[in-house]
């Protein structure tokens, strides 16, 4: 293989590898391993996360989205806003675009190097969920917003050990065999949160997950403690508005919208893979 072209973007700190894949170099069994090998910092790219850009018959295009162990993802918010504005840039796709995920189709808006994205409608809602951690119970909220989210709710959010905690809750046999990302919550104002995320697949805390901000923001309201619109502080520094209409336990019309920086523009030397 010639060397791949990729750009490397991030949506709030949180960063992935991009490639045009619309000519199926890359393989469905080669994706994992190259994801593994292309995220790994220091010694690949680096990234929390490779997006492959594909043809598709029902939308601009498709994506095929790798988590930096390999694993594959239904959908990354982050990385959908990413998505949206590498087609966008490369001429892929045009400023309003729709996009096939395994989540199912996602529409977004390019306007700038801000993109709003519709997310899948949330599923699986469930509040106050009991789960033992260090022989105290923690009351979790959890909600698929395209992939399934436990938030717990703290007022001090620097205090957490969020490795600890986020780890012990993502496998914990509650969520199994799928797991679950870990969120945590710190509520600012009735517009205002604060979150720090634990993410499946990569198996840390990043600096954003988007799915994870939206959850936040959503459950933090099924507890009266927010209202649509809610702006979610991550912990790279960066806001993301997350809109939605809560009706009762109900939820519709889910949005997120953010700023996406294009990093750099590189060439992967396929014989080192």
């Amino acid at each position: 293989m010639k060397p791949l072209l990729f750009k490397k973007m991030h949506g709030s700190g949180n960063d992935f590898i991009l490639i045009d894949n619309r000519e199926g170099k890359i393989r469905d069994s080669q994706g994992p391993d190259l994801a593994a090998f292309l995220c790994r910092r220091k010694f690949g790219v680096g990234a929390d996360g490779l997006i492959l850009i594909e043809n598709s018959h029902r939308a601009d295009f498709k994506w095929r989205f790798f988590n930096a162990d390999g694993s594959k993802a239904e959908m990354c918010g982050n990385g959908g806003r990413c998505a949206a504005q590498f087609a966008c840039v490369t001429g892929i796709a045009p400023r309003k675009l729709r996009f096939e995920t395994e989540a199912g189709i996602i529409h977004a808006d390019v306007k700038g190097s801000t993109v709003k994205l519709q997310l899948p409608q949330p599923k699986d809602l469930k509040l106050d969920v009991p789960v033992e951690i260090h022989s105290g119970t923690f009351y979790l909220h959890c909600l698929n917003t395209g992939v399934p989210h436990a938030v717990y709710l703290t007022p001090d959010l620097e205090s957490v050990p969020i490795f600890e905690w986020g780890r012990l809750i993502r496998f914990d046999p509650c969520f199994q065999p799928a797991g679950t990302n870990a969120d945590f919550v710190q509520i600012s104002d009735r517009h205002n949160i604060l979150i720090r995320t634990y993410e499946r697949g990569v198996e840390n805390e990043t600096l954003a997950c988007g799915t994870g901000a939206v959850a936040g923001a959503i459950l933090s309201a099924c507890k009266d403690l927010t209202e649509s619109p809610v702006k979610v502080k991550t912990q790279g520094g960066e806001d993301l508005i997350v809109y939605f209409h809560l009706d009762g336990q109900e939820v519709r019309d889910v949005f997120l919208e953010g700023e996406t920086v294009l990093v750099y523009s590189g060439a992967i030397n396929t014989t080192a893979i």
